[in-house]
């Protein structure tokens, strides 16, 4: 009779990166993973709606300790804007609320795609996991009740047009966390007076993870997940500090060492290549924001 004994081993921990499909929510895929890697330790660096596709970082075991710091990591999109229709959602999901034939040059497109780059202020879509008193935006819009956002101030290093397709614009966006490109779409509209929505969006980078290392969903496999071991996705998305022996004592015990002067969390790793922690510059010292415990 098989026994816990005989039950094949978890996936090893480490990050997943995933090429979502469209029509797939983030947790969706996260609930596909935990069967596949047969734990139920699974959890995602930044959600994609279901409409989009592209990049979504998964975390598996001790790994999922780095996604809330991933999260923060800037991300790169190719999105399709269509102009002349707005809608309650700002993108294609959603209800078409106000259309207009107002006409648009791509000299245009180009000077108000400029204005919204940089640090800007933007309000989020009505339809966002945003809690207002305690409830998600997207809840009380659903229910019709009429409430407003507070803007926030985001970065938008990139948003530059690459092709004109009738009323479809192509663009390409590299933005800080917490940005909403469809809050991007929606403003150009409304910047070039003729309304404008998110009609398609790819995600191509979270941080230091492309689709070079994405994997489509449909091909993921139960025995032979492309898992990027922990060491290996911590150097590939954070800067990277090697201890000594000592410190490596001390930081096992989550003590503070001397500081990196690398620039946000930086991978600290053992003198046998082990990763041993995120570690973050405060007050004059690395303090660490992670210890992980040996596998």
């Amino acid at each position: 009779m098989t026994g816990v004994r005989d039950r094949p081993p978890p996936a090893p921990d480490g990050l997943l990166v995933v090429d979502k499909p469209a029509g797939w929510t983030s947790h969706d895929v996260v609930a596909k993973t935990r069967g596949l890697a047969r734990t139920r330790k699974v959890g995602h660096a930044g959600t994609l709606d279901p409409m989009a596709t592209g990049v979504l970082v998964l975390g598996i075991g001790r790994a999922t300790r780095l996604l809330g710091h991933l999260a923060l990591h800037d991300k790169d999109y190719d999105a399709v804007i269509r102009l002349g229709a707005s809608t309650n959602t700002d993108d294609a999901e959603g209800e078409v609320t106000a259309t207009s034939d107002v006409r648009w040059t791509e000299a245009q497109v180009r000077d108000a795609m400029a204005d919204l780059t940089g640090s800007i202020s933007q309000v989020p879509p009505a339809f966002s996991a945003i809690k207002v008193d305690g409830r998600r935006s997207y809840a009380r819009a659903r229910s019709g009740e009429s409430f407003e956002l507070a803007a926030r101030t985001v970065v938008v290093s990139r948003f530059a047009l690459r092709s004109v397709s009738g009323a479809d614009v192509e663009a390409a966006v590299t933005c800080s966390s917490g940005t909403y490109v469809r809050a991007l779409a929606r403003d150009l509209g409304a910047a070039l007076g003729c309304g404008g929505h998110l009609a398609g969006l790819r995600r191509t980078r979270v941080g230091g993870y492309g689709l070079d290392l994405a994997t489509p969903l449909e091909e993921l496999e139960q025995d032979a997940l492309p898992v990027l071991p922990l060491g290996e996705a911590v150097a590939a998305g954070f800067p990277r500090r090697d201890l000594d022996a000592d410190e490596t004592v001390e930081i096992r015990y989550g003590r503070r060492l001397g500081p990196s002067y690398l620039d946000g969390p930086v991978g600290a790793f053992g003198p046998d290549g082990a990763v041993l922690a995120l570690l973050e510059d405060a007050d004059g010292a690395a303090r660490p924001l992670v210890v992980f415990a040996p596998a």
